[in-house]
């Protein structure tokens, strides 16, 4: 009964998973305010090929355009530049996204005053607005990257399911401990390096080789329920430890593209890391309630509606990498 419900479960998740697997990408904006009332933008915004969200900021108040807005691509991004004349005071005005409603992206917004205290917020598209405060508070730093955190590894689909995957290998207790605790330490340091430039690694590569780990782990559960255990059933700790330097250079990607406040690198990147792990612990944690009850429900099942499971998720991460291959 466990495996004919997860198998339905990862049916669906095959059926909803978009084909980026874990694409997290907000909008970025940053605003430096300078003495004279001047301030400069940088607006960042995800692209989809050639194309680029419809998204605009919009500050409330009366302005003047000093510096035209300037175009460049980097990456999967288009980032704007220009520079306003303001005739009233940052602090005060309404900040608002032009189209955010209407998509599934988020827009993190950093600004920096004259007498060099920041502010930092999250927009989303159900609350596309916010006042920027007369006097912006140090928290909001660390709640917006602890919440961006949670978000990208609730919506990782791939990390979600290489996490199942241990899961189902090393079947809980102790094990299944010392398998987590590997693989979010491994991710966790080549997050930090990644993010604070020390490791430069391209993300195409990257993304596909995250997936063949995943069909790795899957393949390893289909031979060790046909009586021929492998290297991640005998040491499944080892494997996450291995694999989780990889999906550490993801975590970092998908912070990359949201980017960073500089002045809070260190405070962004230990909440977002923080985000992460409580994101995942709640994932691990919601598994095993699901398996715990449906273990509790004993209804006859076929003994190769076992092997459906790790099949499924094989299948699907196999998928993944064609697809990133293929875009290279």
């Amino acid at each position: 009964m466990r495996e004919r419900v997860l198998a339905a479960a990862l049916l669906l998740a095959a059926v909803a998973a978009p084909a980026g697997a874990h694409e997290v990408r907000p909008a970025y904006l940053e605003l430096h305010e300078a003495r004279g009332g001047e301030i400069d933008l940088l607006w960042k915004t995800p692209m989809l090929g050639e194309m680029r969200l419809a998204l605009r900021p919009v500050l409330s108040g009366p302005s003047e355009e000093i510096v035209p807005v300037a175009t460049r691509r980097t990456g999967s991004a288009s980032v704007q530049t220009w520079r306003l004349r303001l005739r009233e005071p940052l602090r005060g005005r309404s900040l608002r996204i032009e189209g955010l409603e209407a998509t599934m992206t988020d827009t993190l917004v950093r600004a920096e005053f004259a007498d060099g205290t920041t502010w930092v917020e999250r927009l989303t598209p159900k609350a596309p607005e916010a006042v920027i405060p007369t006097r912006p508070g140090g928290g909001t730093v660390a709640a917006t990257y602890l919440g961006l955190g949670i978000e990208h590894i609730l919506t990782g689909i791939d990390h979600l399911l290489f996490v199942l995957a241990l899961i189902l290998i090393t079947r809980g207790g102790w094990r299944l401990v010392k398998t987590v605790t590997a693989f979010t330490f491994s991710h966790s340091l080549t997050l930090t390096a990644a993010t604070l430039g020390f490791v430069h690694v391209p993300q195409p590569p990257v993304e596909a080789i995250i997936a063949l780990s995943i069909v790795f782990v899957a393949a390893e559960i289909v031979r060790g329920r046909q009586g021929r255990p492998g290297l991640t059933d005998r040491a499944p700790w080892l494997v996450a430890l291995t694999f989780g330097l990889l999906h550490g250079l993801g975590f970092a990607g998908g912070l990359s593209e949201a980017g960073l406040p500089q002045g809070h690198i260190p405070l962004a990147l230990l909440f977002f890391s923080m985000g992460v792990e409580v994101g995942q612990f709640l994932f691990v944690g919601t598994v095993l309630a699901f398996l715990w009850t449906a273990r509790r429900v004993r209804l006859a099942a076929p003994p190769w509606l076992q092997v459906v499971p790790p099949y499924a998720i094989g299948c699907l991460a196999m998928f993944w990498m064609i697809l990133r291959v293929s875009s290279f």
